[in-house]
Order: structure tokens, then C-alpha cells, then sequence
């Protein structure tokens, strides 16, 4: 009798693969859920050996570098990738020229940006339309050293204010009179003292003249339907910004790099300033005295660095980034899809700034 005969039957299990980041399932069902979870797209980090999707800038250095990284990707990135932008470049000499323009230095401080001028007075100097023509919709970066108020000093309360444009420009910068009593100037931090704000504008003049600026010229409802020729306005949590200042300003304009998913934490949590600067700009910022010329350019020199991301986007692809996906399809529809037709349906969760440069230049 053949010994095969009474030899259990083996089975083949069919593992249904992710196409982004290459998870297994058992089931197709488990696939397509999974796909409807992770919002994968070409706006997601990726490796740039293996080319898998992570969610986060963060999530792609554990993949790389962390103790659990895959062996293939770690030895090839490191010899030839860069650890601030986690590019990989074919020779370590493209590696090294890369590097040199990667890794930037610390802005000057604020004192060194503007003209002299009193305590109490103004720097106002508006971006002529030119300077912007090609790029797309402008964007202006904006930083708020705030000092205490109430009877323990934890209310916040604007007391200087920066504006900065693409170019690192110094557009508007003042000392703001906070409309209630300071009882902490939190000096350690902020550098201010009673004498910085004794005559300095008054916080709704400080609004309108931000205003002013953000909107360009255009008409309120224009601002808040499409944006339309306003500026874009980017910081870090700038909710607290605009809180302190009693400013409201559409979220569709607002580029925030404490909320923008690439840049947060694996568990969505968002990083310091000064950490993000440290690992994706390549320099140190907030040793002492915080200076917001110095804030404001390590935003606008993120925000710069996100929107310049190349996503290889198929034409038209742009308009459906945040839109779709598979609320229009039925699971039965779905489980007769391939994974690369998931992935081709599945969409981001967040708006990629790169698309800002592809939004018609204001007229």
C-alpha cells in the first residue's frame, strides 16, 4: 500500500496581500476592510527601497532604522539615504550633494531682519503679487510669543506677533497690548518685559492688519467658499494662534505642521516645533529666548518641504485625493477586486500639500 495514501491533505492558503504596505490576510474580506482603514495613497510616505506605505514621516524611520527595521531597506539606506528627508540616492557622491542643500542652517534672529526701529513701532512690508507668480497659492507663516494673564499667569495672551513669507521676509512683526492685566511675561520664554508693551498696537489693530494681509484683496465670501486669491496661513497649533489673537481664518487656508498626519506621531499625537525642526530641517531652534522671526521660517522651511513632495499623480488624480474611495461600492464589488484595484480606489485622508502647488495661480 503506498504510504502517501494515509498521509493527512495538504492545503494551500490563499493570503490576500495589501499592494501599499504589504500586510496578509486570510480572508479578502479582511483585506478590503483594512483598505478602508488606512486611506493608503500615493500621498503616503513610502520607502523608497521597497516602496512600502506608511502613514507617518515617523512610522517610514521605524521602518528604516528601528530595531525591527527590514534588513534589505536598513543596509541600503544606510549607505545611500539621507536621514532628514529619507530619500534614497544611487551613489553615496548623490547622497553627499543632496546633503548639502538637505540640511539647512538657523535663520538669523529677528533683530538682524528688520530695520531699527522703537519698542512700540511697526515692521510692515507686504510681498509684491510678482514675487509669487508660478508658485501657486502664497503662503505666509505666522508666529505668536504669548505671554500670561489671570490670577495664576495661565491665560494666554498675545504679546508679539510675526508674519513671514515664502522667502523667509519678514512682512509684519509688532509687540501686541494685551487687552487684560499681564500677570506673568514668562521672560525665560519670550524675551518680553512690561516696557516691550507699555505703547504697543492694540490687538484689534494687530487683526486687521493680519487680516489684511491673508486675505489679499479678496472679498470675505470669496475667502471662505474657495479661498481664491487669499493667502494660505501656516504655523504650528496654530488653533492656539489664532485663539490668542480672537481670529478666525477658514481651515481649507490654514497648513498647520502640529496637525499634518505625515508629520505627527505614529499614534497621531503632534510633535514640538523644535522637534521637527531638529529631524527634517537639520538644525536646532528654541535654546533660550524664543525668537518668532526663527519659528516662523522653520515652518514656512516645512511647509516648503511637504508641498515639494513628488507624488507622481496621474493626471486628474488631484481632484478625487480626499474624495470617493469606498463609500460608492459594495462589499460584494470590492471582494472581486484585485489588490491593485483596491489600492487604485482607496484614498487619503488628509489633503496633501503638494497639492497646493498645483492650484491655479490667483488671477
Amino acid at each position: 500500500m503506498d504510504s502517501d495514501s494515509h498521509s493527512p491533505t495538504k492545503t494551500l492558503t490563499t493570503r490576500h496581500k495589501c499592494s501599499a504596505c504589504y500586510k496578509q490576510y486570510k480572508k479578502k474580506e479582511h483585506l478590503v476592510e483594512h483598505m478602508k482603514s488606512s486611506y493608503h495613497s500615493v500621498h503616503q510616505p513610502r520607502c523608497a527601497v521597497c516602496q512600502k506605505h506608511c502613514k507617518s514621516f515617523e512610522s517610514l524611520r521605524i521602518h528604516l532604522t528601528g530595531p525591527l527595521a527590514k534588513a534589505n531597506c536598513s543596509r541600503i539606506f544606510s549607505d545611500r539615504g539621507c536621514d532628514l528627508c529619507l530619500k534614497v540616492f544611487d551613489s553615496s557622491n548623490s547622497l553627499s550633494k543632496h546633503r548639502e542643500m538637505c540640511c539647512l542652517s538657523a535663520p538669523g534672529s529677528l533683530v538682524t531682519k528688520v530695520p531699527p526701529f522703537k519698542e512700540s513701532q511697526v515692521y510692515i512690508s507686504v510681498p509684491a503679487k510678482e514675487t509669487y507668480a508660478g508658485k501657486g497659492v502664497e503662503a505666509v507663516a505666522i508666529d505668536c510669543e504669548m505671554v500670561g494673564g489671570g490670577s495664576d499667569g495661565t491665560l494666554n495672551l498675545c504679546g508679539r506677533v510675526c508674519l513671514v513669507d515664502e522667502d523667509e521676509n519678514i512682512i509684519f512683526q509688532t509687540y501686541v497690548q494685551p487687552q487684560i492685566p499681564v500677570t506673568n511675561y514668562r521672560y525665560e520664554v519670550t524675551g518680553l518685559t512690561e516696557e516691550h508693551l507699555r505703547d504697543a498696537m492694540s490687538l484689534q489693530e494687530v487683526r486687521n492688519n493680519i487680516l489684511e494681509i491673508l486675505y489679499n484683496g479678496e472679498s470675505v465670501g470669496k475667502v471662505r467658499l474657495d479661498g481664491g486669491k487669499a493667502r494660505l496661513l501656516v504655523g504650528h497649533s496654530l488653533d492656539h494662534d489664532l485663539d490668542c489673537l480672537k481670529m478666525f481664518y477658514p481651515d481649507h487656508l490654514l497648513r498647520d505642521t502640529a496637525t499634518y498626519r505625515p508629520l505627527m506621531k505614529t499614534n497621531l499625537v503632534s510633535h514640538s516645533l523644535k522637534y521637527l525642526t531638529q529631524t527634517y530641517l537639520g538644525y536646532t531652534i528654541q535654546t533660550g529666548v524664543h525668537d518668532p522671526y526663527e519659528d516662523c521660517v522653520s515652518v514656512v522651511r516645512l511647509y516648503k518641504r511637504m508641498r515639494d513632495q513628488d507624488h507622481q499623480m496621474v493626471e486628474g488624480s488631484e481632484l478625487q485625493s480626499t474624495w470617493g474611495g469606498f463609500d460608492f461600492w459594495k462589499l460584494r464589488e470590492l471582494e472581486k477586486k484585485t489588490p491593485d484595484e483596491l489600492y487604485e480606489i482607496s484614498r487619503s485622508n488628509y489633503r496633501c500639500w503638494c497639492l497646493d502647488l498645483k492650484a491655479s495661480n490667483p488671477a
